[in-house]
């Protein structure tokens, strides 16, 4: 009995000698600010035992030990410098390590981006693609908008779309990857990845789980990228390797059986941290609120730096996508009567598509950057890509609107079409440059000369077979001519006599999506014809400071080359061009600064890129490179500022965009086309976002822009709105997280987006009927919860708050592009 007592007091009074190890201090910024949510880690240098904690709303932070020793404690905050220190508590009691001061975290630019950004909030104050270098924001005379990983994950923004909608003057034009910005619609050309050009045929929208950030780079940066959209370029960056362990999970479900599991691991695979690893993975299955229509997806995401020595650095990473769902054509809507159309004639669940059909795409990218420095003011870079994309198509899609024998129009019924496509595609980047920099008490001077170069190709054995229009009595496919009845096969329905259409009618009134016979179709079977585009370019770049001005020119000459039929009949068109870009900086304060500049843009109508939908006949054709180039410029003015030590970031612009040389007419009446000779936007922009306290982050934006045409042969269009242009748009997002012990752990996310209305995306001349598209807005929600001392966080997203009908465009009202009715997520996200 008496050896029982013994132990139950040797129990006690180890945990009495446990609990007398109590570490307490205080963390502040360098105006004795408390500091909330700062992570305290810490762990033992004998035992590797690892936890943590986050400071109070009072800046306090305690933690009990539970064996004496030395420990090693680092202290963190988003926007501060990380504090490191090692200390030994050799007694049971309490150690109080008083205050500690964070100071303002000033990134130390890297030359070329390897390793992954510092900073965990909505802000990101550096961009490597508007000047191939590394750049602050402040110092840049463009607008630059950035939506990093921690706003995509606050806002469960899975797919690109989603993402970009918070960014001032950006529009989705429908239900694709496709943007209007700044009041000009991009043309199909590709995806810029880490400021690489590449071949993402715009359909499906990218997933976001491997991104850094995504950079909205306003204006026609044909300096920086080569055929640069006027309006603006999206660039998608990817994650890079850090120097310190981490490691993220993260699965998610919700409504329209939505399924999906991202990670994210990353760390040195050294002691000396030379060589760093990242692996990002990412799975989905969805359904959609539209009928018959899929969203899976596949990634896989390796990425390795390596870093041996301050002058040296290198980091290679491939992304393997395998994409496979249904082409979502968009809503079609009753034809019109007395010129009108009926949003609400069609539920915006309607897709003619079939369940059968289907859309895949698979991509292998291949990604090294290679930075040396010669001396501390001389460097090279070189950046190279090579990606893979196949396409495989099988699609239902409204070929325009059916008609009874005599021509009339039969609005309950639209007539189908059926395509069966296939295309392989193979794209090459290659970018080099030497810098010299040239640094003194009181100016700096960078130079920069490089080269760059881009080809395109569309591989022999691309091909579709397709069904549409009508049959003819011989077996043939051709358009409805009611002057000669008799030269169509024919049929009674309901009364109604009507032509055979190579494609049944999908019944407006008693939709059919289910598996569809496609055999009985009399299909054509069609080449596309192999080709190839490339692009060369040479530049000068250079960058003055003296004092509170600085200057940033560069001077671009570039050369194309457009090839149909490539390694067959052979038909090449050649342009070439010079653009510049002038701008200039003036520093108000050290805080905000003051900007104007002057940028051009240049883009050949080439086969392998559609700059307009007029030009799709030169998919299988011809090559449009006889046309005038499309031309652009920009003129911009305006201010950036931060505020709160860097915590806020602020950008405000005034613009105006001239692109000129637009192809118009008739998509298969490639001998009558024309150009279209100008159309403007000018505008007004705000981008905010960050820390307005430490626990409320924001981000802010409102555009503004009047994008018209201005000249055109066909004079009632002169003065028309550009299609797919809202003249306003909105947006908010904010998270807050509770500081009071009672609610520690939850916050609540709030949005809203407001677009105002806008005619569907094609113009006149593009198509004979358009429509004007409501304004609408829409409200998110969402509640966090996050247990103390854990790396877990739960989050519940409400998108669309109050279950409102909108729609994000459209192209014609055969394809219109409705937003998501009210929806639910449930993410679980584990950081260890």
């Amino acid at each position: 009995m008496k050896k029982y007592i013994l132990l139950m007091l040797m129990v006690f009074a180890y945990q009495a000698s446990f609990a007398q190890i109590k570490i307490t201090g205080k963390i502040t910024d360098k105006q004795g600010e408390p500091i909330f949510g700062a992570t305290v880690s810490y762990y033992s240098t004998t035992s590797q035992q690892k936890s943590g904690t986050i400071t109070q709303d009072n800046g306090d932070f305690n933690f009990n030990l539970s064996t004496t020793g030395s420990y090693k404690i680092r202290v963190s905050y988003v926007g501060m410098t990380t504090l490191n220190l090692e200390k030994t508590f050799n007694e049971n009691k309490t150690y109080n390590l008083g205050s500690f001061i964070l100071d303002e975290n000033s990134e130390q630019l890297q030359s070329v981006e390897v390793i992954g950004r510092a900073r965990k909030d909505y802000n990101s104050d550096y961009s490597f693609s508007a000047t191939k270098i590394a750049i602050k924001n402040k110092e840049l005379p463009q607008a630059v908008a950035t939506v990093t990983k921690e706003l995509i994950a606050d806002r469960l923004a899975f797919q690109l779309p989603d993402a970009v909608k918070t960014v001032s003057n950006v529009a989705a034009t429908g239900l694709y990857n496709h943007y209007n910005i700044r009041g000009i619609t991009q043309g199909d050309d590709g995806q810029v990845i880490n400021g690489m050009r590449t071949r993402q045929y715009y359909f499906l929208q990218p997933i976001t789980s491997h991104l850094e950030r995504v950079e909205v780079i306003k204006g026609p940066s044909s300096v920086t990228f080569s055929s640069a959209d006027p309006g603006g370029t999206v660039n998608m960056v990817t994650k890079k390797p850090l120097l310190e362990k981490r490691n993220e999970v993260s699965l998610s479900t919700g409504s329209y059986g939505t399924l999906r599991a991202t990670g994210d691991f990353t760390g040195p695979l050294n002691d000396s941290k030379t060589l760093l690893y990242r692996f990002n993975a990412a799975f989905q299955e969805a359904d959609s609120f539209r009928d018959v229509v899929t969203n899976n997806a596949l990634l896989i995401a390796p990425s390795f730096s390596y870093i041996p020595d301050e002058t040296t650095s290198l980091n290679v990473e491939m992304i393997y996508s395998n994409a496979e769902g249904n082409l979502d054509r968009g809503q079609p809507i009753f034809g019109s009567i007395n010129g009108e159309y009926d949003l609400d004639s069609t539920p915006i669940t309607m897709n003619v598509g079939a369940s059968s059909d289907h859309y895949k795409t698979k991509e292998l990218m291949f990604m090294a950057n290679f930075n040396k420095k010669f001396t501390e003011n001389f460097g090279f870079n070189a950046q190279f890509m090579k990606q893979t994309w196949d396409e495989d198509l099988a699609e239902h899609r409204v070929d325009g609107t059916a008609v009874d024998i005599d021509g009339n129009v039969i609005t309950t019924l639209a007539r189908l079409r059926y395509d069966e496509r296939q295309q392989y595609w193979e794209t090459d980047n290659f970018s080099s440059y030497f810098n010299y920099d040239i640094v003194k008490s009181n100016f700096t001077n960078k130079i920069l000369v490089g080269y760059d170069g881009s080809r395109w190709e569309r591989k022999t054995g691309a091909g579709f077979n397709r069904a549409r229009r009508y049959l003819t009595v011989s077996g043939g496919q051709a358009n409805y001519d009611a002057s000669n009845p008799d030269n169509y096969q024919q049929m009674v329905v309901d009364g109604v006599t009507m032509p055979v259409p190579a494609v049944p009618h999908f019944d407006l009134e008693n939709p059919f999506n289910g598996a569809r016979n496609t055999n009985a179709y009399n299909l054509s079977d069609l080449t596309i014809p192999a080709n190839l585009t490339t692009s060369n370019g040479i530049y000068i770049q250079n960058q003055f400071k003296w004092g509170k001005f600085s200057v940033l020119a560069n001077l671009r000459y570039e050369w194309f080359s457009d090839i149909f039929d490539y390694k067959g009949d052979e038909q090449e068109t050649k342009t070439s061009a010079f653009v510049p870009r002038l701008g200039l900086t003036y520093e108000i304060t050290d805080d905000i600064s003051a900007y104007t500049t002057y940028l051009e843009g240049f883009q050949p109508h080439t086969n392998t890129v559609s700059l307009s939908p007029t030009a799709e006949g030169f998919f299988w054709g011809g090559s449009p490179g006889d046309f005038d180039p499309l031309e652009s410029s920009l003129k911009e003015i305006g201010a950036k500022g931060e505020f709160l030590n860097g915590k806020v970031f602020a950008n405000v612009s005034i613009f105006e965009i001239i692109q000129k040389n637009i192809l118009l007419g008739d998509t298969y009446d490639l001998e009558n086309l024309t150009t279209r000779g100008e159309q403007r936007s000018r505008g007004f922009e705000m981008d905010v976002s960050g820390y307005i306290s430490p626990n409320f982050n924001v981000i802010v934006s409102y555009g503004y822009n009047d994008a018209v045409i201005v000249e055109d042969a066909v004079e009632e269009f002169i003065g028309a709105r550009i299609g797919g242009a809202p003249k306003h748009n909105a947006n908010f997002w904010g998270r807050y997280d509770f500081r009071n012990k009672a609610l520690k752990g939850i916050g609540l996310g709030f949005g809203v987006q407001y677009v105002d209305e806008k005619y569907t995306w094609y113009n006149p001349t593009y198509a004979t009927d358009r429509i004007l598209l409501p304004d609408f807005t829409v409200f998110d929600a969402a509640l966090y919860y996050r247990p103390s001392n854990t790396g877990m966080q739960l989050t519940l997203k409400v998108n669309n708050l109050f279950d409102d009908t909108y729609y994000l465009g459209g192209l014609n009202p055969s394809r219109l592009g409705p937003g998501a009715p009210r929806n639910v997520l449930l993410n679980a996200t584990y950081k260890f």
